[in-house]
């Protein structure tokens, strides 16, 4: 799984937050997703840089082998609380995705295709 953390010249990304993040990412996927997450690239922004406020984005983008990149954002005041809240959205749209795809179940789509 190839893993990046990039962030605007107004966030800190040391080697140390990135450790954090991708910790408590792979946490949070735990081993149910294991060899089907091909990349997890994580965007720290910060929107206002110095006026502050609820300005802090973390956008994930997690790619799995087969389908098209998950997405998912969240603000907060701080980029930890983003990441923490982009984590939790993470989480029901990876299950969402694959739930598409076990559903399917060989049935015949619309278009004559089976899937």
């Amino acid at each position: 799984m190839h893993f990046q953390v990039r962030a605007d010249n107004h966030v800190d990304n040391s080697q140390e937050r990135q450790e954090r993040i991708r910790a408590e990412i792979e946490g949070a996927l735990g081993t149910r997703l294991g060899d089907r997450i091909r990349r997890v690239e994580v965007y720290l922004h910060d929107q206002n840089s110095h006026k502050g406020g609820i300005d802090k984005r973390c956008t994930i983008e997690v790619t799995l082998a087969g389908h098209a990149p998950v997405v998912v954002g969240h603000e907060a005041a701080g980029i930890e609380e983003a990441v923490s809240g982009a984590i939790d959205r993470l989480l029901p749209s990876l299950d969402s995705v694959l739930g598409r795809e076990a559903d399917r179940g060989g049935r015949v789509s619309m278009s004559g295709e089976k899937t």
